[in-house]
């Protein structure tokens, strides 16, 4: 069984791009309760809660390919940003550039252990997701260095794709998970999330086999290519004030779901129990090691477009490059008609689907002696080609995570390297309620100059009792099941 498992962690590092794990770090752990949930649903069912209650949990990331910052400037940003001294454009790169960004708060939610074999979860999260890339360097030169800028008059460019993509939305979830079966020394489970989705904000624009040549900086020429982009007409009233519609459950209904499965192998299934058996479950942790394999993020939800938005065939012999710039506090509505102005509009529908980041997620944990654990997983994301034009997808990512974890306390040390070459190594921390942590804090702090960093906090209601007159929380024989001398399965 061991070589299954070394198989199976030799096959996590070989999957090298997606980077949108939530909780980084912790989410593996067998005390993340209601946040496991969230990447493997399966992971509810013999869990060391009886019950597990969320108040509050936000979880951010953001990065690019391109650009970087100096670190002062994230405390004390310039009045004026100047290239060179404020911000540095990664000019030189032979390949593409990409951008993204993540954030997630997880509202008041409740994990429930019917008893040691299955489980109900209800979830509230408000989630915003946004991609941009398959950009050349030198387009993003093009467009990066003082656009229009006389140093690129007269040359050819080409884009044969480039897309941009956002979408915020809210998610109600029902979980159901349990043990499905449980002999002496393998344990398998398996969990169902249904999500009721409520759209916000969501948009796309993608560019397809354009050529261009700028004639100077007045003018240039557009040979071939397409612009598909739209966002949903909701947009069109925002403004200032309506931050709250990010809370709205009611609005552009959607269906989604989370399906998911785990194997654990249990060499000491003796019946003895495990550590701190004074405790709910004292079996849960009692695996040697543990494989996981889920879908998250299935389904989407259909939007009505702006009545203002077209697809557009990019031809023209002459345009202002000004003329595509927006414009300092102009309203998109605005912008967007006076854009499509300068092109040809085709026919298209008026609406839109936009799919869900839907991810495939490979874990593995390995139970060094029932404190110490060393965790490998890998986020693949299925919907990162070229097919369709409406999607997210997660940005693909590798994390091994060695961690500590107790009743009361969990220290996590995530390294993770995504699909772009950058590589991280960060922190977290669990201390009763409280969780808080970065999968990139250690590595970001050697840097001089940034181009992602990521964070998260969380807040819960977890059940700690304390046993009077017991400094190592009893247990007594079965506290030491790890420490007595194996005997053979009786049948």
């Amino acid at each position: 069984m061991r070589k299954i498992f070394i198989a199976t962690l030799g096959l996590l590092l070989s999957l090298q791009y997606t980077q949108a794990q939530s909780f980084a770090g912790y989410h593996t752990s067998h005390y993340a309760g209601i946040y496991g949930v969230l990447t493997n649903p399966a992971s509810a069912a013999g869990s060391r809660y009886k019950w597990d209650v969320n108040i509050i949990g936000v979880d951010v990331k953001a990065g690019n390919t391109y650009a970087s910052i100096p670190k002062s400037n994230l405390f004390s940003p310039p009045d004026k940003w100047v290239r060179g001294q404020d911000y540095f454009l990664d000019t030189a790169s032979t390949g593409r550039q990409y951008g993204w960004a993540m954030g997630e708060v997880m509202m008041p939610s409740v994990l429930y252990s019917i008893d040691e074999k299955q489980a109900v979860a209800f979830t509230w999260r408000v989630r915003g997701i946004a991609n941009a890339g398959n950009v050349e360097t030198v387009i993003a030169n093009f467009f990066g260095i003082d656009y229009p800028n006389p140093r690129f008059v007269g040359k050819n460019f080409s884009v044969d794709y480039a897309s941009v993509f956002f979408h915020s939305w809210n998610e109600i979830g029902l979980t159901y998970s349990r043990v499905i079966k449980d002999d002496v020394t393998s344990r398998w489970k398996a969990g169902l999330t249904l999500k009721y989705l409520s759209g916000t904000a969501a948009g796309y624009g993608v560019v397809n086999d354009a050529t261009f040549i700028m004639n100077n900086r007045r003018d240039a020429a557009i040979s071939t290519g397409t612009l598909k982009s739209a966002y949903n007409e909701d947009l069109d009233t925002w403004g200032p004030t309506n931050a709250g519609n990010f809370l709205k459950l009611t609005g552009n209904p959607g269906i989604g779901a989370d399906i998911g499965v785990i194997y654990e192998y249990r060499p000491d299934g003796d019946g003895f129990g495990g550590y701190d058996s004074d405790s709910w479950n004292p079996d849960a942790d009692t695996y040697k090691f543990r494989l996981g394999a889920s879908v998250t993020d299935i389904g989407g939800i259909f939007y009505k477009k702006s009545q203002v938005n077209r697809d557009l065939d990019l031809r023209t012999e002459s345009i202002n490059p000004d003329s595509i710039t927006r414009k300092k506090n102009e309203d998109l509505r605005v912008y967007y008609r006076r854009v499509i102005q300068n092109f040809t509009p085709i026919t298209t529908y008026d609406g839109f689907f936009m799919a869900l980041p839907t991810a495939l997620h490979l874990s593995g944990d390995y139970n060094i002696d029932g404190r110490f654990f060393l965790s490998a997983n890998a986020v693949i994301g299925l919907f990162s080609g070229q097919s369709d034009v409406s999607k997210n997808y997660v940005i693909t990512q590798l994390q091994v995570t060695p961690r500590f974890d107790s009743k009361h306390f969990g220290a996590y040390l995530p390294i993770v390297l995504n699909r772009f070459g950058q590589a991280d190594a960060g922190v977290g921390f669990r201390a009763g309620p409280l969780i808080i942590g970065s999968s990139s804090i250690f590595s970001n702090l050697m840097r001089s100059n940034l181009n992602h960093a990521d964070a998260f906090v969380a807040l819960r209601v977890v059940p700690i009792r304390f046993k009077r007159g017991e400094r190592d929380g009893g247990g007594g024989l079965f506290r030491k099941q790890r420490h007595q001398v194996d005997c053979p399965p009786t049948k």
